[in-house]
């Protein structure tokens, strides 16, 4: 058997030969859209804005937006879209200003978002789970003209507002939901002041280039706090086509289901752009719900939806119905579907297309399933490296020549992306964490990398698939979870000497659960768990709230002084080999108590819904 031979047989690479039937046929279907994409310069004025005048045109009476109750047409989407835009604008509004947007998922949101965009300002999209020290940052690292806040979030803006930087805010705008609330004082109606505005296509829209930026996203920051990565126009518009035409094949007559959060990627950039891009109509969920989630879909008639993994392990975790493949579902658009329940998700729901991807708010580089093969994040078309890595030391591997080696096929390595353009990354607001995420003279002297801080295995085919998250960031509940900004935290605590935040995996989970190692002041026996989980519930979001507490005398650190995560990782919360005090917050509970054996054991044996 020759190496060829030996490579199609091993379960981590890509048939070679279907491989190649598939792109042959792939290229020959998207070859026009290819071609309108490659042609998008970026500093033409194809946008947001003008994507939906055209479909406004195109797909007049087609449905857009579909929520709850309501439904609206492309023509009467866009129309929304325009009073919102021409009321801001007679407000002063203009290109390069900051609106910050704190709202759940409805409608209005999305009017809103597009108004902005079409005046070509940016909207700064405050994550609606933050908690009082990350709420309060990420509110005040985007100074904005306007603020638009949800009635669903007021109470929590109005907890902090006393905490927070306001000089620059000219306006704050309140949209009722459901009417519960009446506007309070100091707000304006957002709704109720664009009622007279014209309809028409605002003038503003023509000036709105590619390249400009359209929102900042928060991301997890390995400093400590969210980083508000840039999102321009193109990663919307060329995204768009990438999802909707390549990856699912949506079209007009199909209705895409989106309940996670439009400030998370995975919503804004890549499911949303789809339908506008082929003038499918989103289906907004207000949230992920595992009992009614299927019900939206019969209700909706979707025939996609986006997921992250977690919203695919709670599915499959309920048990089997005779309605399961009772729906309409045929593609869907996500990442985090694990291969250990990938084909038994499609066979039991009957999804045909599963376009999974690899990406990041603020990376310059992506890998999606455009091929429709099973278990991948797919292919990219961007320059990209798969490099061996020390995760003992958490460092590249280099050779003799002080550059670093990819691995071979079928191999686990550090992904990197070349940053040049039009792959330039654009970086965050703050210049010194866009530099920390960029490496020089990795393959020779000059060159620049984008450093993701993912582990990958390379599939050959130029496929990937996603293996698992380095250093101070890792997944949980669909987020990622910055453990430095957990441990700033944890060590305010005058109970607290020092502390190191990790995740460890749990079985019938998604991602990884946080688990926090601490030296404590003073004997365990005096240590006030009590107060501890009420301040962590206070400043940190649920799923950042750490699920297990070890207590020790020390923590074992390398030769530099960095914690050595990659043993506290592989020891976990196993009472069998860990001797040190072990705490759990069980799922409904607000405060942790020992981890029994009886609790270990039910823990492994998926008794718990975490």
């Amino acid at each position: 058997m020759n190496d060829s031979q030996a490579e199609q047989k091993d379960p981590n690479l890509i048939d070679r030969r279907e491989y190649r039937k598939r792109f042959k046929a792939y290229m020959a279907r998207i070859v026009d859209t290819a071609k309108k994409v490659m042609d998008m310069p970026l500093e033409n004025k194809v946008s947001w804005g003008s994507t939906l005048e055209e479909d406004a045109i195109k797909f007049a009476n087609s449905p857009a937006v579909l929520f709850e109750d309501i439904a609206l047409t492309y023509k009467e989407f866009n129309g929304l879209v325009n009073q919102y835009a021409n009321y801001f604008i007679s407000k002063g509004l203009k290109r390069g200003d900051v609106v910050i947007i704190f709202m759940k998922n409805r409608l209005k949101l999305l009017a809103i978002f597009t108004a902005i965009a079409k005046v070509g300002a940016i909207n700064s999209m405050i994550n609606t789970e933050l908690r009082r020290k990350s709420l309060i940052y990420c509110l005040n690292l985007t100074p904005g003209k306007f603020a638009v806040i949800g009635g669903e979030c007021i109470d929590l803006f109005n907890e902090v507002k006393s905490e927070l930087e306001l000089s620059s805010i000219e306006e704050f705008y309140f949209v009722p939901d459901l009417g519960k609330l009446s506007t309070p004082s100091g707000f304006v109606s957002l709704p109720e002041v664009i009622n007279d505005f014209p309809t028409s296509n605002p003038a503003t829209v023509v000036n709105v280039k590619n390249n400009d930026p359209i929102a900042y996203v928060f991301t997890s920051g390995t400093t400590g706090l969210p980083k508000a990565a840039i999102v321009p126009h193109y990663k919307m518009t060329a995204t768009g086509y990438l999802f909707g035409e390549w990856a699912t094949m949506l079209t007009s007559d199909d209705i895409f289901y989106i309940c996670l959060p439009f400030f998370h990627s995975t919503a804004l950039q890549t499911s949303w752009s789809a339908c506008f891009a082929t003038g499918a109509a989103v289906a907004v969920g207000r949230k992920f719900s595992t009992s009614r989630f299927w019900d939206e879909i019969r209700k909706y008639k979707a025939t996609g939806f986006s997921y992250v993994g977690e919203i695919c392990r709670y599915l499959m975790n309920q048990p089997p119905s005779p309605d399961d493949l009772n729906n309409s579902v045929r593609a869907v658009i996500g990442n985090g579907l694990r291969p250990e329940i990938w084909m038994d998700f499609k066979k039991r729901f009957g999804i045909e297309r599963v376009a999974e991807f690899y990406g990041s708010s603020e990376g310059n580089g992506a890998f999606v399933n455009t091929l429709n093969f099973d278990c991948t994040t797919g292919t990219t078309t961007g320059m990209y490296a798969i490099v061996k890595y020390d995760i003992e030391n958490d460092t590249p591997v280099y050779n003799d020549k002080g550059y670093m080696i990819k691995v071979k096929p079928g191999e686990v390595g550090l992904l990197i992306f070349k940053n040049v353009s039009p792959q330039k990354f654009r970086g965050y607001t703050d210049k010194k964490a866009t530099q920390k995420k960029l490496i020089q003279n990795v393959f020779e002297e000059g060159d620049e990398w984008f450093n993701t801080g993912d582990l990958m295995r390379d599939q050959g085919c130029k496929h990937a698939a996603f293996v698992d998250r380095l250093g101070d960031t890792f997944r949980w509940k669909g987020h990622n979870v910055s453990t430095t900004e957990v441990e700033e935290v944890l060590n305010v605590n005058d109970q607290i000497e020092m502390s190191c935040v990790y995740g460890v995996q749990l079985p019938g989970t998604d991602g990884r659960a946080g688990m926090a190692i601490i030296i404590p002041i003073g004997s365990i026996d005096d240590f006030d768990l009590r107060t501890l989980a009420i301040n962590l519930k206070q400043n940190l979001a649920d799923f950042a709230v750490p699920i297990f507490l070890r207590f020790s005398s020390e923590i074992s650190v390398t030769a530099t002084y960095k914690f050595k995560k990659s043993v506290l990782k592989v020891a976990g919360f196993d009472i069998g080999t860990i001797t040190d005090p072990i705490y759990v917050m069980l799922p409904n509970k607000s405060e942790y108590q020992p981890l029994t054996k009886e609790i270990y054991d039910n823990i492994i044996a998926h008794k718990y819904k975490f």
